[in-house]
């Protein structure tokens, strides 16, 4: 289908993969999270991996692709959830984990290669005592670049909002898909036009980011005796901006006890809440917990508890990798609860839908409100069952993006205007980045959701 030996011939010494099983298992992210995906995206895979070492090859390997007309699938760790990683129409999958590194660090601010991963990223900040504000639960994996393109929020979010808030990426420089490309310095409101475009609209070779100061963060894990006495904590813990907090993530009943890697440490019947907590306000979180009717059931330094892993990786997409590990047919539905009436849209929620599985709640920040995101765990069975569970609800006041379904429009996290789709045309007038993500429908049958909505600027 395409020119892949002459590409190959015209790159020089650019490193390649063409073993076909290596290609198919990194062809792949972590759709397999959906029912629907795994059936909508199976046999969808990359012709070539490419793996630029530096700027150099990347023009290089860009030029022959627009030269040959071949599509190219910029990649990080391949950690995203909705597929935005997957080759839908073949061609090359672009590795750029190669272009990593700090170019410098000064003034709270940091300016890196875009595929640096973000635990090193952070393991190098501390010892200056900064930190990355905003991480995925995905950290040990995904690239800072990766996560820009395909994320919207994570640890870090209850404090400093999702990365759509402003102020939270600085700057992105870019690489057009041309003859000859250019090379774009994105700043302002300007960097929307990338964040969580999947990479269809130009190569992100540099991210310049504020930083944070870097906590001794406790991992902190509590019990409540119901989900209603635990959203009533999560919310309130969410507004107390004194407090200084990276995570609220709550997990109703039996939920935990389906996270087999927790060994039974949350008591039978109870909720709990997973928490990142900062030790200088610590006397006043604990004072909240006692208030709430909180029992303490583990503290522990980051990344050091018992359960094999860092906390945040039981929270946001990664809580439900954790109990698909015994029970593969659990999934789950995006929605965004917000600020307006939020504990009360939670309980409604609850209320309607308890029956169906237990509730995951995470409460972060976003337009400078304390707004919620989750649904219950479903056991799932069919399309008609979620496409049901989504319009109950929205009935009951939630926004759903759909994380069963690729391209950006059928996810309806981002907003495509005619602003993005003129940036598209000027940045990659041949249509060969991440083709089918942006331009078509979407890759699995439609769920009635109505996507995410925010504040227009202003």
């Amino acid at each position: 289908m395409y020119a892949i030996g002459e590409f190959m011939a015209a790159i020089g010494d650019v490193p390649v993969i063409e073993d076909g099983a290596e290609i198919r298992l990194r062809s792949r992210d972590n759709f397999a999270v959906s029912p629907l995906l795994r059936k909508a995206l199976a046999g969808k895979t990359a012709d070539l991996i490419v793996a630029p070492r530096d700027r150099a090859e990347l023009l290089r390997v860009i030029q022959q692709a627009v030269r040959l007309r071949i599509p190219l699938v910029p990649r990080g760790g391949g950690t995203a959830n909705y597929g935005q990683s997957v080759p839908l129409a073949g061609g090359i999958l672009l590795d750029l984990r190669g272009l990593d590194g700090i170019l410098w660090q000064r003034d709270g601010r940091v300016r890196c290669g875009s595929g640096i991963r973000m635990d090193l990223l952070d393991a190098a900040l501390r010892p200056r005592g900064w930190e990355v504000r905003i991480h995925p639960s995905t950290r040990k994996a995904s690239t800072l670049a990766g996560f820009i393109a395909g994320g919207s929020g994570g640890m870090g979010s209850c404090g400093f909002g999702m990365l759509r808030d402003r102020g939270n990426i600085t700057a992105l420089q870019m690489l057009s898909i041309e003859d000859k490309p250019r090379t774009l310095e994105l700043r302002g409101r300007d960097v929307e036009l990338v964040h969580h475009a999947y990479g269809t609209n130009g190569i992100i070779t540099e991210v310049e980011l504020p930083l944070a100061p870097a906590w001794a963060w406790r991992e902190v894990i509590l019990a409540f005796p119901d989900y209603p006495s635990a959203a009533r904590f999560g919310v309130r813990l969410g507004k107390e901006a004194g407090i200084l907090k990276k995570l609220i993530s709550i997990h109703e009943a039996p939920a935990p006890a389906m996270m087999r890697a927790l060994g039974g440490l949350v008591p039978a019947g109870m909720t709990a809440v997973f928490t990142m907590l900062a030790p200088s306000t610590r006397d006043a979180a604990d004072d909240m917990i006692a208030e709430f009717g909180g029992t303490l059931l583990a503290d522990h330094a980051e990344g050091e508890g018992p359960y094999g892993a860092p906390i945040y990786e039981f929270a946001y997409g990664h809580g439900l990798r954790q109990i698909q590990k015994s029970h593969p047919q659990t999934t789950v539905l995006q929605g965004m609860f917000p600020a307006d009436g939020l504990l009360e849209t939670l309980t409604r929620i609850h209320r309607r839908l308890g029956h169906v599985g237990p509730m995951r709640s995470e409460i972060f920040l976003s337009d400078g409100e304390v707004v919620g995101l989750g649904s219950p765990y479903i056991p799932f069975q069919d399309p008609a069952q979620m496409a049901e569970l989504v319009q109950a609800m929205q009935a009951e006041g939630a926004q759903i993006a759909n994380s069963h379904t690729t391209g950006l429009r059928g996810v309806g996290i981002k907003s495509i205007g005619a602003r993005e789709l003129a940036f598209k045309r000027e940045m990659d007038p041949h249509h060969l980045l991440n083709p089918g993500q942006m331009e078509a429908e979407a890759v699995a049958s439609a769920l009635p959701t109505d996507g995410w909505r925010f504040r227009k600027a202003g």
